[in-house]
C-alpha cells in the first residue's frame, strides 16, 4: 500500500538523489550535487517556498514531488505548481504519481484559497505528457517561455 505525506527534513537527501536522477534521465544533465542539495535543504527551511510530497511503500520512498505556490490575481488564489516529479524505476506504471497527484489534488479542492494545480513538462517527454492528459490535466491553454540565469 502506498502512503502519500510531506517529506521530513530528514529525507532531503533522498529527494537530491530523486532530481540527480531525474535530471540526468529527462534532459541528459548532470546536476551539481552542492547546488542541489542547498537548495533542497533550503526548501524545508523555508515551507513559504512550497514543499515536498513523498509516496511510501513499507517505509521505502519511490517517488516524490514538489509544490510551489504562485500568486494568481486574476483568480485571488494560490496556484499549486507540480515539479520536481519523480518516481523509482521499479515503481513506474504501478499508480505512484496518479496517487501523488490525486493527494494534491484533493488538497486543492478542499482549499478554498487555491485556484488550480499547473505543471511543465519537457516538450520531449511524451509518456510524462500522456500520464498527465489523462488525469484530466491539458496543456492547451499556455506556453512556457523561460530565461533561465
Amino acid at each position: 500500500m502506498t502512503k502519500i505525506r510531506k517529506a521530513k527534513p530528514e529525507e532531503w537527501s533522498v529527494i537530491v538523489d530523486f532530481q540527480q536522477l531525474m535530471a540526468m534521465e529527462t534532459e541528459n544533465i548532470q546536476l551539481d550535487a552542492k547546488i542541489l542539495s542547498a537548495g533542497v535543504k533550503a526548501l524545508f527551511e523555508h515551507p513559504e517556498r512550497g514543499c515536498y510530497f513523498v509516496a511510501e511503500n513499507d517505509k521505502d520512498i519511490v517517488g516524490s514531488l514538489l509544490i510551489t505556490y504562485e500568486w494568481s490575481d486574476w483568480r485571488n488564489k494560490t496556484i499549486f505548481w507540480i515539479q520536481s516529479v519523480y518516481v523509482k524505476q521499479t515503481s513506474r506504471r504501478k499508480g505512484v504519481y496518479r496517487q501523488l497527484y490525486e493527494h494534491i489534488r484533493q488538497m486543492a479542492e478542499n482549499d478554498p484559497t487555491i485556484g488550480g494545480i499547473r505543471l511543465y513538462v519537457d516538450k520531449t517527454n511524451i509518456p510524462a505528457q500522456s500520464t498527465y492528459t489523462n488525469l484530466g490535466m491539458n496543456g492547451e491553454h499556455y506556453q512556457l517561455f523561460e530565461w533561465m540565469k
